[in-house]
């Protein structure tokens, strides 16, 4: 009966050091999101996590109740000394040291499978436990939910992509870091620069060796300039020149006068919102002197958000 007693008293001292480690280091809003997502465990736990100073509290009294309990009836078999050591022996090793190894690896495992047991401490100690946890919310106020920088969110992605725990493709942490990166960019960075820019003046014919010229390029949009290529007044869409007769007209009578320009320093996902809310594809780059520099179309923004290059059928592929 007595080694019962000593076992029984010692697991629940590893149960309550372990629980208070493995329990009070589980994130109380990371729970809730994953019993939103269906996670039958963190739906279990997070019931007696939400309330962190009462379960703080409850298992820390617990701990020390049974740790007390031990000492002393250690103290009654043995003499003083050697009641002491044994007890303190017992409690570092089985009900401290081993338990929190445990539980600091696996909290979300065995706090699932224990919480009935800390429910039944919590109704029991909850006459004493929840003025002290009140009054530890009223100082301290609720718990400070975790959030991460762009660079956090970088580095979890990162641990993501050479985890064979995650359950993320290449191609979505590939979307997902560029997603998080590419609003440090700027119009600059991502744009065609104007000498790279097939441009036609506004008063050119638009005779067959022109056309045929267009159609080699492959462009579908490409800006029309007055007097000099820094100033644009419209753009020239390839699908206006498909089935009409454009032997007499010039590239300003085809062209659309509503060009839309934007800053050469200004951030990609303010463009992006530019280009959705516009229902444009090519915008022109401007610098502070008002100056045409370049232009960035809707796919330059989504290449850098998937970060990878999109070819079509006028594109030169690399070789292999």
């Amino acid at each position: 009966m007595t080694i019962v007693i000593v076992v029984t008293l010692v697991l629940l001292s590893g149960i309550f050091s372990g629980l208070t480690l493995g329990l009070m280091g589980l994130n109380g809003p990371e729970l809730k999101r994953k019993a939103a997502l269906g996670n039958k465990r963190a739906a279990r736990v997070y019931e007696v996590r939400k309330d962190g100073n009462l379960l703080l509290v409850t298992l820390l009294l617990g701990n020390v109740a049974v740790n007390t309990a031990l000492s002393i009836f250690l103290g009654s078999l043995t003499a003083g000394i050697i009641a002491g050591v044994l007890a303190t022996g017992l409690i570092v090793i089985f009900g401290e040291i081993v338990p929190q190894a445990v539980f600091a690896r696996h909290g979300l495992l065995f706090g699932s499978r224990l919480v009935w047991l800390v429910n039944i401490f919590i109704f029991l100690l909850f006459p004493i436990a929840r003025p002290i946890a009140s009054v530890l919310d009223r100082a301290l106020g609720n718990e400070l939910q975790t959030m991460y920088s762009h660079k956090e969110l970088l580095k979890i992605i990162q641990e993501h992509r050479y985890s064979k725990h995650s359950d993320l493709d290449e191609e979505e942490e590939q979307i997902i870091q560029g997603a998080l990166t590419f609003s440090s960019l700027r119009a600059k960075d991502v744009m065609t620069r104007r000498d790279k820019v097939y441009m036609l003046e506004a008063n050119t014919h638009l005779t067959d060796e022109k056309l045929h010229d267009i159609r080699d390029h492959g462009w579908s949009r490409m800006p029309v300039y007055e007097g000099s290529e820094s100033n644009i007044v419209g753009i020239l869409f390839a699908k206006n020149l498909i089935g009409r007769d454009v032997e007499e007209c010039t590239a300003r009578d085809l062209m659309e006068t509503n060009v839309i320009a934007v800053q050469d320093r200004e951030s990609l996902d303010d463009i992006f919102e530019q280009f959705i809310d516009s229902r444009q594809h090519l915008f022109i780059v401007k610098n502070d002197r008002g100056a045409c520099v370049g232009v960035v179309s809707f796919e330059d923004v989504i290449e850098e958000i998937i970060s990878e290059e999109i070819h079509d059928e006028n594109d030169e592929l690399p070789s292999a």
